[in-house]
C-alpha cells in the first residue's frame, strides 16, 4: 500500500465547492437580514 504524503493531494475542486458554499450562505443570510429589516419597517 502506498504511503500518503500531506498536502500531496489535488484539492482544488473542494476549495472551489467551499468557495461556493461560502458565497451562497453569505448572499443568504443578507437576504434574511434585508428581509427582516423590511417585514420590521412595514410592521407585519
Amino acid at each position: 500500500m502506498a504511503q500518503h504524503e500531506h498536502g500531496s493531494m489535488d484539492i482544488s475542486a473542494q476549495e472551489k465547492t467551499f468557495a461556493g458554499f461560502v458565497t451562497f450562505l453569505t448572499r443568504s443570510v443578507i437576504f434574511i437580514i434585508v428581509a427582516l429589516i423590511l417585514l420590521a419597517i412595514v410592521g407585519a
